[in-house]
């Protein structure tokens, strides 16, 4: 148990190095804080495969597959104990209840996984990794979809920047989920113990070593000699808005509102590129309860030249309900184009059935929103079709991937606008990043995040950081982004199908393997 929750936990810090200090051997290995481990990620993960390759017992795979996944999860969004209780006001203790109870129940879909692979016995070593990889790939979709989905930390992520990163536009990032599982398996197989004296045991355990070459090896050999799945589309010159509102003042109105006001009119007026962003409620107030004349003013900035800007506020009324909103304003528009959140934040953006007690203890303002529709229009300027997307909702690449079906209509870049000072500075702003690079690695598209607090950056098409602002601090980034066109393997198989081919073809294996069993008893 206790081997369990240490891989868990190292599970956990594959996503983002937690450790800031640098001394020169973990530079070495690559354990550089925030950034993604791959290694470590496979080595984890192998060290529960190392166990279940050595139980006979379905009940203690499970219970041990259960220990890692809450180990890991816990370890992974452990930031949201400062979402509910530094700026929510729950109390401490049902806070970290809370994070204990998230993780524990979504780590019965691995304790699941790993009580089936140890009760279906498969008939070959070989068989063993294909079936153990199918039934990850289940469980990380279960965590993924069902009850809304909460993917955040996927396994997959950890391999944004490894040698299974190639794989993303073909497979996205449940491939490389499952892809990981897979190798983790098989590299097991290779030092656990064997019956050295049954016959062709040696020759068993090397089989699949051309594979896990072949595997580790094929991306880059494709890269070699192969051009970009996508072609160039231009370049825009963009401003990225960093205002670093303290969370607990962003909707007082004493305090934050008339600091995010100020500050974002005079860098909205002042700014000189082709497209300027401003994060997720930039403007923290509906329109209605704007000062006199404010967006009378901005609509007059963007409404002649060369300019456009994408602004982050909330909108609507009690009547109509509130939406999380992106609106754009341009040259020669009657009214601004406008993007409503689709893919809410359980608590935060909508209560969950039974669960209005829980949201009632915390003071975390519109917490109950409508939801725009799945694929909405793209935003259109200069030669470049934007799709932005608002906090988490880039963690769904299979619907980020319905914009693909239309090649014609397929954006060319990517904008993501947060307000990820609900977690406080610690690794969210880093995972959130990973997620927005791996996004731009299935589709081959760049991603532009403007943020709060941080991190505000331009990801190239090959999930690249081109420029950055440093995290807690108050700033204007200003840079290039180039457009893409094309549709990658998996952006044309996902928009059409969704993620049907990975559950039919995980299932389908899981049913050979318990067709066997049945068959043995």
């Amino acid at each position: 148990m206790a081997l369990a929750l240490m891989a868990g936990g190292a599970q956990a810090a594959s996503m983002a190095w937690p450790l800031s200090f640098q001394p020169a051997v973990f530079l070495l290995l690559g354990l550089r804080h925030g950034q993604p481990v791959w290694w470590l990620q496979l080595l984890a993960l192998g060290l529960l495969a190392w166990l279940l390759e050595g139980s006979r017992s379905w009940r203690l795979a499970a219970l041990w597959g259960w220990l890692f996944g809450t180990a890991w999860l816990a370890g992974t969004f452990w930031w949201t104990f400062v979402a509910m209780h530094t700026y929510g006001g729950l109390p401490a203790i049902l806070a970290a209840l809370a994070v204990f109870a998230l993780a524990a129940l979504l780590a019965l879909y691995y304790g699941a996984a790993c009580g089936l692979f140890v009760a279906l016995e498969p008939v070959s070593r070989a068989w063993a990794a294909i079936v153990f990889a199918a039934l990850w790939l289940l469980a990380e979709l279960a965590r993924g979809i069902w009850l809304t989905g909460f993917g955040w930390g996927a396994s997959g992520y950890a391999h944004v920047d490894g040698p299974l990163a190639g794989f993303a536009p073909w497979l996205g990032g449940y491939g490389l989920c499952a892809l990981a599982a897979w190798l983790a398996m098989t590299l097991v197989q290779w030092v656990h113990p064997v019956n050295a004296c049954q016959a062709g045991a040696w020759r068993n355990r090397m089989a699949g070593l051309p594979a896990v070459l072949l595997v580790l090896a094929l991306p880059s050999v494709y890269r070699m000699d192969q051009p970009d799945l996508s072609k160039s589309a231009g370049t825009m010159s963009v401003t990225l808005l960093q205002g670093n509102i303290p969370q607990n003042e962003k909707f007082e109105t004493g305090t934050g509102v008339p600091l995010a006001l100020q500050w974002y009119a005079e860098q909205l007026q002042n700014s000189n590129t082709a497209l300027v962003i401003a994060p997720e409620t930039a403007i923290p107030v509906l329109p209605q309860q704007l000062p006199p004349g404010y967006w009378a003013a901005l609509q007059q900035r963007f409404g002649t030249g060369q300019q456009a800007a994408l602004i982050g506020t909330p909108l609507g009324d009690h009547q109509a309900g509130y939406t999380n909103s992106v609106l754009g304003l341009k040259p020669g528009q009657a009214l601004p184009w406008r993007y409503d959140k689709h893919h809410l934040v359980p608590f935060g953006e909508f209560i969950p059935p039974f669960f209005r007690w829980f949201t009632a203890m915390m003071n975390i303002p519109l917490g109950d929103f409508n939801r725009g529709a799945l694929r909405q229009p793209p935003f259109e300027w200069q030669g470049q079709r934007l799709a932005p997307n608002i906090c988490y909702e880039d963690l769904f690449g299979e619907e980020l991937g319905l914009h693909f079906y239309d090649p014609a209509q397929a954006p060319t870049l990517f904008v993501n606008v947060s307000n990820l000072a609900w977690f406080g500075t610690g690794l969210a702003l880093d995972q959130h990043l990973q997620i927005a690079r791996m996004r731009a690695l299935e589709f081959e598209r760049p991603f532009v995040l403007a943020t709060n607090t941080g991190v505000t950056a331009i990801v190239d098409h090959r999930a690249r950081i081109v420029s950055a602002l440093a995290r807690g601090t108050r700033g204007v980034l200003v840079g290039e982004v180039e457009g893409r066109t094309g549709v990658t393997p998996y952006a044309w198989w996902v928009s059409r199908f969704g993620l049907w081919p990975f559950w039919l073809l995980a299932l389908g294996l899981v049913f050979l393997a318990l067709r066997h069993s049945w068959r043995k008893h």
